[in-house]
């Protein structure tokens, strides 16, 4: 008999399914090759009691996923918003942000920035100079210390599947345990030596808040490759790009050295910021 559910947890080549009917099963794919992300929709055969077989995914509203050179590793399947999770220390990659954010509008998937320790009162102004071009953009950053008050933060769950991603260490785990206090996700002091946060989660988990709101946590990141993405949704990706795509002298314009590139007038006037501009070139010169 065939069931339909979703993707809850990720560990490896098993899959935790919560079945539309009620209930857990652990799942396992059909086949050697597995592609399936936490917040699929999925067909089981079940095969016992307690585990089934995953025999179908269902069609995806979105799907987040990094690549490089080497493999790609799937986030989240069927979100409708990304949440980037910053925080005020250890340092953040405001180029990581972009990446997410170039991910995120591949998919039309809404973008929202959360700025975590605001409480280290002298360590926010670094991070809300490096957020600046993003607000600038339009994109929303919403300061909080999830270890006081996540409140602010309810708002833009409601009503859809969101994903927080972020780096190691910008307290991601910390969020979730405020949200879901039965959840006990492991959480640990920042590592001072090398100012990065060590790896707590280790596998994706969809949490419900409703029947139509939920949040999945990923696992930790330092990178974001984009490897899959062609150059002309790379440069889609970015906002700033959009009114001046087509201005240039020439069709197939790289943004690079060509002359008449209408992006780089753009970054010469001070328009673009050149980290963002550097970002892109980081991105397109990675593309497949």
């Amino acid at each position: 008999m065939m069931h339909e559910g979703t993707i809850v947890a990720v560990h490896g080549r098993q899959y935790r399914v919560e079945l539309a009917s009620g209930g857990l099963l652990l799942c396992f794919p059909r086949g050697k090759k597995s592609e399936l992300a936490c917040g699929d929709h999925v067909q089981v055969e079940r095969s016992s009691d307690t585990q089934g077989v995953i025999t179908a995914i269902m069609p995806r509203s979105s799907l987040l996923y990094r690549s490089n050179e080497f493999k790609q590793k799937l986030i989240a399947a069927n979100v409708a918003q990304i949440i980037v999770v910053v925080a005020a220390d250890p340092p953040f990659s405001d180029e990581l942000v972009t990446r997410c954010i170039v991910a995120a509008e591949s998919q039309n998937v809404a973008t929202l920035i959360v700025f975590n320790k605001c409480d280290l009162a002298d360590r926010v102004e670094p991070g809300m100079m490096a957020l600046a071009p993003f607000e600038k953009l339009g994109y929303q950053v919403l300061r909080i210390s999830a270890r006081h008050d996540v409140d602010a933060l309810r708002p833009y769950l409601s009503g859809r599947t969101s994903v927080l991603v972020g780096q190691s260490g910008m307290g991601k785990s910390t969020l979730i345990n405020a949200f879901f206090p039965d959840a006990n996700t492991p959480t640990r002091e920042i590592s001072v030596a090398l100012r990065s946060g060590k790896h707590t989660t280790t596998h994706a988990t969809l949490y419900r808040f409703d029947a139509q709101s939920s949040l999945i946590d990923s696992p930790g990141l330092q990178e974001f490759g984009l490897r899959h993405l062609p150059p002309s949704t790379i440069e889609h990706g970015f906002l700033e790009f959009r009114p001046l795509l087509g201005q240039c002298r020439f069709r197939n314009c790289l943004h690079n050295r060509e002359p008449g590139c209408a992006v780089l007038s753009a970054v010469r006037q001070g328009d673009i910021d050149p980290r963002r501009y550097a970002a892109f070139r980081s991105l397109v010169g990675e593309a497949g």
